[in-house]
């Protein structure tokens, strides 16, 4: 009975919320969350060495599905270069699917030591952000597994039947995964925009009024990070971008409507634009005279104090 009287504690979070946790005791904490995210990456990467095969013929499926990629009895027509290049190549398939797997549990624990140092505010904006971040790079990942098979048909187009193209397994895979990740990441960009309107930096209006600039930068980033030549990667990278962008607008447009924004006094104006003045001129009454005011009486002389006892002290 006495335990189950006993009062708790605050928690490690409230600690660092109200900072009465010591500097010791912070780097205590982050010993041992990176200890358990260590640990999960590592059960992780466990996982990934034993998909590392299908995820490696997942991977090559772009490529394998051309015709002329694949050799008489099925298989797909890569070449490895060196004895260890393909135990390597699973090495490095297995920490990117440990990665992964294990994302929940590493990111929660990055979160649970920056979640203190947060207002409350900041902490609900940034479970919005979490939440449609990974639906977003996932929706990246995906086009660009479909940019990929079109762009290495374009590539290979161009090489002619003279030319019997062998491809190597590592620089396959490599190419393949530096597209999903980037594709993934550049999908990414809406959060930048709402993150602007959400912290008062821009107003719906004013992003809105970028969207030739946007659409120029979308278009050129596109050209310049897509690694495919061809013309149908960047096209598809740049109209996604750009419609996420208008979507990010539409949410900012909410937004501002919810918060009231676009309602002050001078809100049509411009930052260089003088405020409009009433040129209605209203003529000024006479004013009414001032009384005679009265002399003050001259203060009465203030009495001597009495002199001090000296025989008591403040206490008694």
């Amino acid at each position: 009975m006495a335990f189950g009287l006993r009062k708790r504690g605050p928690s490690n979070f409230e600690r660092a919320a109200d900072g009465s946790m010591t500097l010791v005791e912070h780097v205590r904490e982050l010993r041992n969350r990176l200890f358990r995210a260590s640990l999960a990456i590592l059960v992780g990467f466990g996982v990934g060495i034993w998909v590392a095969g299908p995820v490696r013929v997942l991977l090559s499926q772009p490529y394998c599905q051309l015709p002329g990629s694949q050799l008489p009895d099925g298989r797909c027509n890569f070449v490895q270069l060196g004895p260890a290049d393909l135990f390597l190549l699973n090495l490095k398939i297995g920490l990117w699917v440990g990665l992964i797997i294990a994302a929940p549990v590493w990111l929660y624990q990055l979160w649970a030591f920056i979640a203190p140092g947060l207002h409350r505010n900041e902490r609900r904006y940034a479970y919005v952000f979490t939440a449609l971040a990974a639906p977003l790079f996932v929706a990246g990942a995906v086009l660009a597994y479909f940019v990929a098979s079109k762009g290495l048909e374009f590539l290979l187009q161009i090489s002619g039947d003279d030319i019997n193209t062998t491809l190597d397994i590592t620089r396959y895979i490599s190419f393949v995964t530096n597209l999903l990740l980037l594709f993934g990441v550049a999908f990414e960009f809406p959060l930048i925009v709402l993150m602007l309107n959400f912290v008062g930096i821009a107003s719906a209006k004013r992003l809105l009024s970028w969207w030739r600039v946007a659409v120029f930068i979308f278009f050129a980033f596109s050209a310049m990070v897509t690694p495919t030549p061809d013309p149908f990667g960047m096209t598809a990278l740049a109209l996604c971008l750009c419609a996420l962008y208008f979507a990010a607008v539409g949410v900012a447009f909410l937004n501002d409507k919810r918060r009231g924004r676009g309602k002050e006094v001078y809100a049509g104006l411009d930052d260089d634009e003088a405020s409009p003045l009433e040129s209605d001129r209203e003529p000024v009454e006479v004013g009414q005279p001032v009384e005679t005011v009265t002399p003050v009486d001259a203060p009465e002389p203030v009495t001597r104090p009495r002199p001090i006892e000296r025989r008591y002290d403040d206490i008694t």
